[in-house]
């Protein structure tokens, strides 16, 4: 297995036909600053005029996959000496990110091992398919500090899980449990701890064993089918995020979130 040029945060790595994508700040549990989300786009779009990739598998740190958006990051975006235009284009990074991944032509598969929560979960649900550590758990719990989930993940999320389950994920700020994330069809496969690695790599290998032509064109047809929508309902996610951020009721949830 040979390494490209390694990034701040981002490594890719070649095993023939398969790339391993690995993120990690080494502080924060992961949390995703601005650093991150362009590196980790970029990387997402390099792939998208290659023709040699049949599938990519994401991964954090060896540890835990990722504690969601860094919230000293999200309080340094409302910094009023920031334009409003600066700032909406910085919200919409992560609504970048996620479509860079959707749009690759390669099958995507994200390993998650301890815990992904927030962004932490939207990046996966860009990703054709989703492997988690048994003890591992996802968390959606934006709305506990006062904003809403973005970065288009919730039309994905809904596609996944439907409209009643999503709301209880958004809402209720449930941890959910590998097992439960299974069951609703939020995830593809559990692995052992420490495992969801190799597991995502084995279903990567099976994926890029199939004819290339007529992978990308199913995955095509697949995406074009259930995200026609996803766009119209989610084009406004990051200027909500950007207006519920600022707001006091934000800061003091996000106040109360981070004495807990």
């Amino acid at each position: 297995m040979s390494d490209s040029q390694a990034e701040t945060y981002v490594q890719v790595k070649r095993d023939g036909p398969i790339a391993f994508v690995q993120f990690d700040r080494k502080k924060n549990l992961n949390a995703f600053d601005g650093r991150l989300i362009l590196e980790l786009t970029d990387v997402a779009r390099s792939f998208h005029d290659d023709l040699e990739t049949r599938a990519v598998v994401l991964t954090g740190s060896r540890d835990y996959f990722s504690a969601g958006a860094d919230l000293v990051d999200l309080s340094a975006r409302t910094d009023s000496k920031t334009s409003e235009l600066e700032r909406r284009h910085v919200f919409s990074r992560g609504v970048r990110l996620c479509q860079a991944w959707e749009a690759m032509p390669q099958i995507t598969v994200a390993a998650i091992e301890r815990l992904a929560v927030g962004a932490g979960v939207a990046l996966p649900l860009a990703c054709d398919w989703r492997v988690m550590g048994e003890s591992a758990y996802l968390w959606v719990p934006e709305v506990k500090i006062g904003v809403n989930l973005q970065w288009g993940a919730l039309p994905r999320l809904i596609n996944l899980v439907g409209p009643a389950r999503a709301k209880r994920i958004c809402i209720l700020c449930e941890r959910m449990n590998a097992e439960t994330a299974l069951d609703w069809g939020l995830i593809d496969e559990i692995a052992a701890d420490g495992q969801a690695l190799e597991k995502a790599t084995e279903l990567a290998r099976r994926a890029a064993g199939m004819p290339p032509i007529a992978v990308r064109m199913i995955k095509e047809a697949v995406n074009a089918t259930a995200t026609t929508l996803n766009r119209v309902a989610s084009y406004a996610d990051a200027d909500q995020s950007m207006l519920s951020a600022a707001t006091e009721d934000a800061r003091a949830a996000r106040d109360r979130f981070n004495e807990s």
